[in-house]
C-alpha cells in the first residue's frame, strides 16, 4: 500500500512537475500502484485489512511524488466505472455553471473537517495523457466527475480542497448545482 502524505507536508503545497510522454517505467509504475490503492481502498474487505480509507481519486503528490499523475476511479453500479490514469492533465474550458456537495468535499490527505460547500466548474473539457490507453486523450465531464477532476487537477498546484470555501461564494453563485 502506498503512503498517503497529510495536508501540512510541504510536497501537497508546490505546483507539481509535469510528465514526459511517453511514460518512464517509474512513472507508468506509479501511476498503476495509485489506481491499485483507489480500487483496494473502495473493496470493503481490502480497505479494513489494510486500514485505507476510501477514495475515489488520488494525485502523485498526496503519494509524496510531485509529479502531474492523477487517478479518478468512480464506480457506478456493477458495469460502469468512470476510470481515468491520467498525466498532464489540463482544463482546457470550464462551463460558467457552478457546482457543489451538499455534504461538502473530503479528502484522503485532510483529517480534520472543514465544513462548507467548494463551488466548482459544472462542466469541464480536460486535456490529457490516458496512462491505460497510451493516449492523448479529452474529456467532457459534468457534475459529480467534473469535481472529482478538479478536486485532484488541484493538487497538482498545490490547492487543497479547503481553500477553496469562501462564505461570499454563495452570494457570487445563487444557481449553482447541488450535488
Amino acid at each position: 500500500m502506498l503512503k498517503i502524505f497529510k495536508d501540512s507536508d510541504k510536497v501537497l503545497r508546490v505546483k507539481a512537475t509535469p510528465v514526459a510522454i511517453p511514460l518512464s517505467i517509474e512513472d507508468e509504475t506509479l501511476a498503476l500502484a495509485m489506481f491499485q490503492h483507489i480500487k483496494e481502498s473502495q473493496d470493503p474487505e481490502l480497505s479494513k485489512k489494510y486500514g485505507l480509507r476510501a477514495g475515489v481519486g488520488l494525485a502523485a503528490p498526496q503519494v509524496g511524488v510531485s509529479k502531474q499523475i492523477i487517478i479518478i476511479h468512480i464506480p457506478q453500479g456493477d458495469k460502469t466505472n468512470y476510470t481515468y490514469v491520467l498525466a498532464n492533465p489540463v482544463i482546457t474550458s470550464s462551463s460558467v455553471r457552478r457546482t457543489y456537495l451538499r455534504g461538502g468535499e473530503a479528502c484522503l490527505s485532510v483529517d480534520e473537517n472543514h465544513p462548507g460547500p467548494v463551488y466548482r466548474y459544472h462542466k469541464i473539457k480536460v486535456s490529457a495523457y490516458d496512462i491505460l490507453s497510451k493516449s492523448q486523450i479529452e474529456i467532457n465531464a459534468f457534475g459529480y466527475e467534473a469535481i472529482v477532476l478538479q478536486h485532484e487537477i488541484d493538487h497538482l498546484n498545490g490547492i487543497l480542497f479547503y481553500d477553496r470555501i469562501d462564505p461570499e461564494n454563495r452570494r457570487k453563485y445563487p444557481d449553482a448545482i447541488v450535488i
